[in-house]
């Protein structure tokens, strides 16, 4: 073999070490992990939970940034521009996810810009009305909205919410006739709630926790497949009697498109033993939620069917975000 043979051979077996020796390197600088949604919210709790696990795994810091604003769109748009080097993640709440696609279809950025990495914890709502209503469960409530076609006023954090929706599905899957209130967060919601300005709101269990152990809210139902430790007296939708209603928010770690293969599966590896492990289990429950894990398929394969079931039910309600 002469000179310029070997040495375009050596070039080519250099060339196939290549990305080997890249993802056995990653990472070697820190990881910025944005929360597209300001700080204590759900999904910067759930960041900094993960990150900090995730940190002592990777032998790097992990560095929560938030970036709020535009219903998630500014910071969901950051990652999906950022260099697809498994060193800028999100860490993405569904409604932003699967929601904001239909709602904002201007939006410049696409579910198709991620890799998705794993499923981090499953929340459930529930189904809270106001002290004042008479129905101790959700087949009187249904019968109370019905009675005189009275219907049933729900409130929301806002226009195209979670909350927003949960209660166009509720109005339909139960066949009573809702108005839709909308509000600038949840605090105000509750207060109203307890006052009896509006019947009902569908929510995550932190939100009215609290002043349903004091007897000013009613816990009807929860919207998820099992009950939850938090409220354990407090039926499903299905044991309540309305099988189909299930909503739940999810929250899911995902890199840029592009992002290699062996950086998304070191990533979710990790991911997978913090979510296994009883602390976070323990603490996701404290926040109203349940630990879940879904690999890089699994969660690819999800989401497409979330994108269908959200796009669906805001086309059929004539949801918006104005």
């Amino acid at each position: 073999m002469n000179r310029s043979m070997k040495a375009a051979a050596t070039a080519v077996v250099l060339a196939a070490a290549l990305p080997t020796f890249a993802a056995d390197a990653y990472p070697n600088k820190p990881v910025t992990m944005i929360v597209p949604s300001a700080p204590a919210g759900s999904t910067d709790i759930v960041a900094r939970l993960i990150g900090e696990q995730l940190a002592k795994d990777l032998g790097q810091p992990v560095v929560i940034e938030n970036r709020p604003g535009a219903s998630g769109n500014i910071g969901t748009e950051a990652v999906a521009r950022a260099k697809p080097d498994g060193y800028t993640l999100l860490m993405q709440y569904s409604g932003y996810h699967v929601g904001n696609p239909a709602l904002f279809p201007q939006a410049r950025w696409k579910p198709r810009d991620f890799a998705p990495v794993a499923l981090v914890m499953r929340a459930p709502h529930v189904v809270a009305v106001s002290g004042k209503i008479p129905a101790q469960n959700l087949k009187e409530l249904i019968a109370f909205g019905k009675k005189d076609n009275r219907g049933l006023f729900y409130a929301s954090s806002g226009n195209g919410s979670i909350q927003h929706i949960a209660g166009v599905m509720f109005g339909k899957q139960a066949r009573v006739p809702v108005t839709h209130v909308p509000y600038k967060g949840a605090g105000p919601v509750v207060s109203d709630l307890i006052g009896g300005q509006v019947d009902m709101f569908v929510t995550t269990p932190p939100s009215v926790i609290g002043q349903v152990k004091a007897g000013k809210i009613k816990a009807l139902a929860y919207t998820g497949p099992a009950r939850h430790p938090s409220m354990p007296d407090v039926p499903t939708a299905a044991e309540a009697g309305l099988a189909s209603y299930q909503v739940e928010s999810w929250f899911a770690v995902f890199a840029p498109a592009g992002t290699p293969p062996d950086v998304i599966n070191k990533l979710s590896a990790s991911i997978k033993r913090i979510a296994g492990s009883a602390d976070y289990r323990r603490k996701i429950e404290e926040q109203g939620g349940f630990a879940a894990y879904m690999d890089p398929a699994a969660l690819d394969k999800f989401v497409l069917q979330e994108l269908a079931s959200w796009a669906k039910v805001i086309k059929d309600g004539n949801i918006t975000a104005e």
